[in-house]
């Protein structure tokens, strides 16, 4: 395989974006049959299955690393259209990014306020949890990500950001009724809130408190959104870790107890963005990385390594 042809990427990122073959069809103007044979020829041609044919399709492994080659290849010829002045019709610059729920509710929304808007970007924001960020990169989906894995995606940089801090808190009520003997012990059975099903920060604390011997208990509250879980934990609903700045107002006001205040939890935050020479996605990066180091706390053992890896 000497190279991948061109109208056969783009078509095959067509059919993952728009869904199925008529109507990637329809947006290429195209017949759906000129479709299925250009998918066709490029899965001979990588000697691979890159779609499984569901409803709505979706790329296979292989078919993931086509598809970030064709945004990959996309983003290359906006940025080169506009450095020789004739991308202008084709609107605002558009940047996806994927982004924790905590990050978004705290101090990445105000980062953005940050970015140049000459020419105009439009951001396009994927909320995920830190630990799986890095899937819609792998994907294609998006082109910069804020995760908690220091191992990049193939064809991504990484950088350390800084470390998201969390408190351990609760309501007083919710203390008086559950935590009233020993905090270790009380923690395995009190119930607890977490962001979802693939949310595991409480279980993690809870262990670092019983030397890995238990997780949180299994009275579990879902609730997947980040103020209201601090709401919720507010509330009384159960105890959890709130992110330091949402939780400070309510620590001050007795709304919230600290439960373990020698043993806050900060959480590894790094950007992963792909390995391109583009000028607004370099932008973007840097406005991030300069708020975060402001807003996030620094590591406390040693000097954070603001080496950048590549895969």
């Amino acid at each position: 395989m000497d190279e991948l042809p061109l109208d056969q990427v783009r078509t095959l990122l067509a059919v993952v974006d728009e869904g199925t073959f008529d109507a990637a069809a329809a947006a290429l103007h195209v017949t759906p049959s000129a479709v299925s044979q250009r998918v066709k020829a490029l899965e001979q041609r990588t000697g691979r299955v890159l779609l499984m044919r569901t409803k709505p399709v979706r790329p296979t492994e292989s078919g993931e690393v086509v598809v970030r080659f064709a945004r990959q290849l996309a983003r290359l010829e906006r940025d080169a259209r506009t450095e020789l002045g004739l991308a202008a019709e084709q609107g605002p610059v558009r940047i996806p990014v994927a982004v924790n729920a905590d990050s978004l509710a705290t101090w990445f929304l105000p980062a953005l306020t940050r970015v140049p808007q000459d020419p105009p970007i439009c951001f396009e924001l994927y909320r995920e949890d830190e630990s799986h960020t890095t899937a819609l990169l792998r994907e294609g989906q998006v082109m910069a990500a804020v995760t908690s894995s220091p191992d990049p995606v193939a064809g991504c940089t990484v950088r350390l950001l800084g470390f998201a801090r969390y408190l351990a808190v609760a309501s007083p009520d919710f203390v008086a009724a559950h935590l009233t003997g020993s905090l270790p012990d009380d923690l395995c059975d009190a119930p607890t809130v977490v962001f979802d099903r693939r949310d595991r920060l409480q279980d993690t604390f809870v262990r670092s408190l019983t030397h890995g011997r238990s997780d949180a208990s299994r009275i579990r509250h879902l609730v997947p959104t980040s103020d209201g879980f601090r709401d919720a934990v507010a509330f009384g609903l159960g105890w959890g870790l709130v992110p330091e700045p949402q939780a400070t107002p309510l620590l001050r006001s007795g709304r919230l107890v600290e439960l373990a205040p020698t043993r806050p939890m900060d959480v590894p935050l790094y950007w992963q963005q792909w390995k391109l020479d583009s000028p607004a996605l370099s932008t973007v990066a840097d406005v991030v990385a300069t708020a975060a180091a402001e807003a996030l706390a620094g590591r406390k053992d040693q000097q954070a390594d603001e080496a950048h890896a590549e895969a």
